[in-house]
């Protein structure tokens, strides 16, 4: 869901930088092929994503739901020459989808797919990580946050999307809705976490930035 009206957005879009070509490629593949199609980052919250990563210049990255590697793509634009991205998604039939356009990017070598369950999976990487990206399976967030918090130092980031679901979490939740009653445990641990500092921003569905203090 975005929050802006479409004008606005629009206007946005315009005044920012341009989506890379191989991105407007994986973009329209996407929509063709794939479903589910609004769970791609798209041209503006893709933008903030690269420019975040470039400003914090990354070594290791640790994405948490790949779909089909918009987001990755846009993260590794900020690696140093010598970084990597950890990439984690369940859906093994995406894999090769996901390959094709990293191996087309410049950034092929330092990308690093996993497939299955990344409760499992970010045990099993001894690695420290500058940026986490989470956008997986809502009810899992809480989760995640705990298992990555102790491989993340001071200064580190982490993203997190579709924190707004829709607008669900200022509506009343529904008994069996246990995806918006994660998400409004989540957005709470974020702002009220010891150790961390976080801003909340509306881009389209909502992305928490926090920052590890």
């Amino acid at each position: 869901m975005d929050f802006l009206p479409d004008d606005i957005n629009d206007y946005v879009e315009k005044h920012s930088q341009p989506e890379p070509e191989l991105l407007q490629q994986l973009n329209r593949e996407t929509w063709q092929k794939v479903l589910a199609p609004r769970m791609l980052s798209g041209h503006l919250q893709g933008r903030v994503l690269s420019m975040l990563s470039k400003l914090i210049r990354p070594k290791r990255i640790l994405e948490i739901g790949t779909y089909t590697g918009y987001s990755a793509l846009c993260l590794a634009e900020g690696l140093t020459e010598d970084g990597k991205l950890h990439t984690i998604d369940y859906n093994e039939e995406l894999h090769d989808f996901q390959r094709k356009y990293f191996d087309r990017s410049k950034y092929g070598d330092q990308i690093i797919q996993h497939t299955g369950n990344a409760l499992e999976i970010i045990p099993t990487i001894d690695e420290t990580f500058d940026i986490v990206f989470i956008d997986a399976d809502k009810h899992n967030y809480p989760n995640y946050l705990e298992l990555i918090l102790p491989k993340m130092t001071s200064g580190s980031v982490i993203l997190s999307d579709n924190v707004l679901w829709s607008g669900k979490v200022v509506q009343p939740v529904k008994d069996d809705d246990e995806d918006t009653k994660a998400l409004i445990q989540y957005n709470k641990l974020l702002n009220e976490h010891p150790k961390l500092e976080t801003v909340l921003l509306p881009i389209r569905d909502g992305l928490t930035v926090s920052r590890v203090r």
